[in-house]
């Protein structure tokens, strides 16, 4: 009687855990949304997210994030292609082919990055990364989205591999004993067994890792530049949408239209975390029917 009291009491405080959660997200989207509906009651939707340029402070005011929306696609994107591939193989050395003693000196290395601050990063990257970049690429200045990009990458890869490499050694040993019955080889196996049976936990793992750097702030402000144009190159400054709000929302007044075009900026910053965790959705749920 005693247990199935506990068990009910359990289940109660986790159902109402997962609707406050639902009811946080909505009530964030709510404030974002009564703020930023408010901006575009003042400027135009299409001006904003189409305009070029962001001047805020200038007569009259320029209030256009595509050059911001540029710039986090930009950086996303570097520290995506450097960091997947990266993560992805080093789960797979921890999980599959690493000695035991390796394995573990190696995880407790990478659940060791995770925690090391963002400022930290992003001082370390002003320090030593932006004059390398510089003096290798004989560019003007070294903080540029490439160096962003490096360092976003460097953050995202503890999740990445942390995740990726749990959702490996939990694809069932049967699976690997049967390949290697039928004549696969070690690499066979790994590759057309283990990896498949993990993909929708990899998939996980690397949507959370972008979900990182998109919401990262200190690290792009300090490593990107900070220059709200449209680049040509990946070697040039660029400024993302969260180091706008950040650098920004100090400065304003409450109630004004830069306040709320910083809650626009949020509202889409938003909408695009929306969109990837949607298609994020998609692929799991496709692997899943697989």
């Amino acid at each position: 009687m005693l247990r199935k009291f506990r068990d009910s009491v359990i289940e109660k405080i986790i159902f109402i855990c997962g609707i406050l959660s639902i009811v946080f997200v909505v009530l964030i989207f709510g404030f974002l949304f009564k703020e930023g509906i408010s901006f575009f009651k003042e400027y135009g939707i299409f001006e904003f997210l189409l305009g070029k340029y962001w001047y805020p402070t200038s007569d009259p005011a320029a209030y256009g994030v595509l050059s911001l929306i540029v710039g986090s696609v930009l950086v996303t994107l570097g520290a995506t292609i450097i960091a997947v591939p990266l993560g992805i193989m080093t789960a797979l050395y921890i999980s599959e082919i690493a000695p035991k003693g390796i394995r573990d000196v190696l995880k407790s290395l990478v659940e060791l990055m995770a925690a090391i601050p963002s400022v930290v990063i992003g001082f370390v990257g002003m320090v030593t990364l932006v004059p390398l970049v510089k003096a290798l690429f004989n560019v003007p200045t070294g903080l540029t989205a490439f160096s962003g990009s490096i360092m976003l990458a460097f953050m995202a890869m503890p999740t990445i591999v942390s995740i990726s490499e749990d959702a490996i050694r939990s694809v069932p040993w049967q699976y690997k004993e049967g390949a290697y019955a039928l004549g696969a080889t070690k690499w066979q196996t790994i590759r057309r067994i283990v990896l498949k049976a993990a993909m929708p936990g990899i998939i996980a793992a690397v949507m959370l890792g972008i979900g990182r750097v998109i919401g990262e702030t200190m690290a792009v402000m300090m490593i990107t530049g900070n220059a709200a144009h449209i680049p040509s190159s990946i070697f040039e400054p660029v400024r993302t949408l969260t180091a706008t709000i950040a650098a920004e929302m100090g400065e304003t007044v409450k109630g004004g239209l830069h306040y709320k075009a910083l809650f626009g900026i949020g509202l889409v910053l938003f909408s695009i975390t929306f969109i990837i965790n949607f298609i994020a959705d998609l692929f799991l749920n496709k692997n899943k029917k697989r």
